[in-house]
């Protein structure tokens, strides 16, 4: 081990590794400076940071300097394998003055003509992220000071990357949302529609709505909520969105739709859950057939009437019970109805029951259609049902809600 200068020497490289300017950067600028600073007070001539894919149980390599081929080709450590994987998997400090194919899994790091090596992990929440490690083409031995160094830099670039990974995951959920939100609402005689989606104060979540005319003229009418939060949320309802979209086009039954979507989910996305309802209108007849998967009924007001809850089966969530039968219930939606249709965030609160949540939901629909405004009624009941039920406060949960107006007039 080479020995410090002295203890203003490092101190000196604590604070360079721990400047709060490098809170300032993005994760790709964080690393690479990092990875300099690293290189330069441990006298090594390689640094690299690997990052944890999850979903694989590999270690990808995002930055390097020295040996920057290990980005460039896109290298992968299975977890547990060689000298970074086994850093991963036991959680502590590697040091290694034996590199070869016997003990590390990167043929590079041999290649480069590197003869020592210390590694260690990212960790963050207590979990691990990644894996930080230099390298020494010369006979340079890495001790116990080294590694506490180097530890100290890990934990610092664990909490950025983890803070700019967060932002980044909620920044890519919200275009991905905003994209599969329909960009207009059908205008056909017979139907007149608005919608809302606001995000929640928490990661954005798998909420969706979504209105389509399909080739016979009816309207499909969809509202869903995937289980989870954040970017792998968002994907799921987009894949859900878009397969849905599909099996409409093969049939008009609502359940057996569903039935469809259930096993392609349940087929290729294992782990994924979402409560949805899907709904068939026919514009001419008011005929509203729908099935749902797990999702709380739609509000329904008929004129002269108090709002209710509308009778419909409820099934099991999509992702629950094998090819679990589907039912389809059929409405007739009088001339000057409204039909609401909901996620859970409008209606739920921790300190009421969605009993309550709901009772004020009808409650605002009925003051719309005593007293309506001077915008389209479906319109008019969205204002009603946000201003009631989300208010000032921002919402907690993600809020979808799609309202359908059937015109006395066509």
């Amino acid at each position: 081990m080479i020995p410090r200068n002295s203890a203003l020497d490092r101190l000196q490289d604590i604070e360079a590794l721990t400047d709060v300017a490098l809170s300032r950067l993005d994760e790709q600028q964080l690393l690479n400076v990092l990875l300099d600073r690293v290189k330069t007070i441990l006298r090594a001539d390689t640094a690299a940071v690997l990052l944890l894919d999850h979903a694989r149980g590999q270690l990808v390599a995002t930055a390097a300097s020295g040996i920057e081929d290990e980005v460039r080709q896109g290298v992968r450590i299975p977890v547990g394998a060689g000298f970074a994987g086994r850093i991963a998997a036991e959680r502590h400090p590697v040091i290694l003055h034996q590199v070869d194919s016997t003990t590390v899994h990167n043929p590079l790091l041999a290649d480069r003509g590197i003869r020592s090596l210390l590694g260690v992990p990212l960790l963050a929440g207590g979990k691990v992220i990644g894996v930080l490690h230099v390298g020494s083409v010369s006979d340079r031995w890495f001790g116990p000071e080294d590694a506490e160094l180097l530890q100290l830099a890990a934990d610092r670039a664990a909490l950025a990357v983890q803070s700019i990974q967060s932002q980044d995951d909620r920044l890519a959920a919200l275009a991905l949302h905003r994209s599969l939100i329909p960009a207009g609402l059908p205008q056909v005689p017979g139907a007149q529609f608005a919608a809302r989606y606001v995000t929640g104060t928490g990661n954005v979540g798998g909420d969706w709505y979504d209105v389509f005319i399909l080739p016979g003229g009816e309207l499909g009418m969809v509202i869903g909520d995937v289980a989870g939060s954040g970017l792998h949320a968002a994907v799921i309802m987009g894949r859900m969105r878009s397969a849905l979209r599909a099996y409409a086009l093969q049939t008009t039954d609502p359940g057996a739709v569903l039935r469809l979507l259930d096993r392609k989910i349940q087929y290729f996305e294992r782990d994924a859950m979402a409560t949805v309802l899907y709904a068939v209108y026919e514009p001419d007849t008011g005929r509203l057939t729908m099935s749902s998967a797990g999702h709380l009924p739609p509000v329904l007001l008929v004129p002269g009437e108090e709002p209710d809850v509308a009778g419909i089966a409820v099934d099991v969530p999509i992702g629950v019970a094998d090819d679990h039968p589907r039912t389809s219930t059929v409405l007739e939606v009088a001339p000057g109805s409204l039909v609401c249709l909901y996620t859970d965030g409008l209606v739920e609160r921790r300190d009421q029951s969605l009993d309550t949540g709901i009772g004020y939901l009808a409650a605002a629909l009925g003051t719309v259609m005593k007293e309506p405004g001077p915008l389209p009624l479906a319109e008019e009941a969205c204002i009603a049902v946000m201003r009631v039920l989300v208010g000032a406060s921002a919402a907690t949960d993600d809020v979808a809600v799609l309202m359908m107006h059937r015109p006395a007039v066509t």
